[in-house]
C-alpha cells in the first residue's frame, strides 16, 4: 500500500487535539416547529453514529498485518475516535433540546450487518457509502433550520467526514487498482448499487426533512450520486495520474 499514510495520520493526530461543538447562547434555541421536524430524524443518524469500533478495528489489523501496513491500525483508532466524538456532539444537543435518543432503527442495524460479513475493504466500502449519504443529509439538516448551534454541528460534521471520504476513497481507490482488471468493474458497480439502496433506506426514514429542504427522492438520488462519482468514480486522466504518483 503506497498511500500517504504519514500525512493522514498527522491530520487525524492533530484533530484530536482540536475542540468541536458550538457555544450555547440567544441564537442556538430549536423552535419547536423545527424540533418536531428533527426530532426523529437526528436520534436515527446519531444511532448511526455511535459505535465502539471494535470490529473495524480488528479487521483493519489484521490487513495491516498481511500487508505490512504499520500506520493503518493507529489511523484507524483515531478515526473511530472521531466518529464517536461526532455522536457524543449530537447527543449533547439532543439532550439540550429534549430530543430522546435511539437505541434501535433498522436502517443502522442493516449497515452493522453487513460491515459484520467480511473484512477491511467491505467495512470501508460500507463506511464511505454512509459518510457519502451523511454529507448531504447534514447540508439538508442546516438548510432547515435557524438553530445556529445546529447549523454550526452540521458544518462541523461535514467538514470532518469530507476528510474521511478523502482518507477512504484513496482507500479503496487503490485496493481497486490492485484487483485483477477483469474484477473491478463487476466490484465498482456492485458497490455502486447497493450505495443506491443505501440512498433509498435513507430517504425512506428521512424524508420529512429532506423534502423540507426541497429534495425530492429522485433529487436525493441524485445528489448522492455526484458524491459518489467525485469521489469513486475518478475520469480515467485522475486515475491515470494517482496511479503515476504512487509508482513515483
Amino acid at each position: 500500500m503506497l498511500t500517504n499514510r504519514r500525512i493522514w495520520l498527522n491530520h487525524f493526530e492533530y484533530h484530536a487535539q482540536q475542540p468541536r461543538g458550538a457555544a450555547s447562547g440567544s441564537l442556538s434555541a430549536l423552535r419547536l416547529e423545527e424540533r418536531r421536524l428533527i426530532a426523529r430524524s437526528i436520534a436515527t443518524f446519531q444511532l448511526g453514529e455511535q459505535s465502539d469500533g471494535t470490529g473495524l478495528l480488528r479487521a483493519a489489523r489484521r490487513f495491516a498485518a498481511v500487508h505490512g501496513d504499520e500506520l493503518l491500525p493507529r489511523i484507524t483508532e483515531l478515526f473511530i475516535r472521531e466518529e464517536q466524538r461526532h455522536a457524543r456532539l449530537l447527543r449533547e444537543f439532543m439532550e439540550e433540546h429534549g430530543i430522546r435518543p435511539k437505541y434501535r432503527h433498522w436502517s443502522d442495524s442493516l449497515f452493522r450487518r453487513i460491515r459484520r460479513l467480511a473484512g477491511f475493504e467491505l467495512y470501508l466500502h460500507v463506511l464511505i457509502a454512509a459518510e457519502l449519504i451523511g454529507n448531504v443529509y447534514y447540508r439538508a439538516l442546516e438548510s432547515v433550520t435557524t438553530c445556529q448551534r445546529l447549523r454550526h454541528l452540521c458544518r462541523t460534521l461535514i467538514a470532518d467526514e469530507l476528510a474521511h471520504v478523502g482518507y477512504e476513497s484513496e482507500l479503496i481507490l487503490e485496493l481497486r487498482a490492485r484487483k485483477p482488471s477483469l474484477l473491478r468493474t463487476p466490484i465498482r458497480l456492485t458497490h455502486r448499487a447497493f450505495f443506491c439502496v443505501a440512498v433509498g433506506a435513507v430517504w425512506v426514514s428521512h424524508r420529512a426533512v429532506l423534502h423540507r429542504a426541497g429534495h425530492s427522492a429522485a433529487e436525493f438520488l441524485r445528489r448522492c450520486l455526484e458524491q459518489y462519482s467525485f469521489h469513486l468514480d475518478p475520469p480515467a486522466e485522475w486515475a491515470a495520474a494517482a496511479a503515476e504518483s504512487r509508482r513515483g
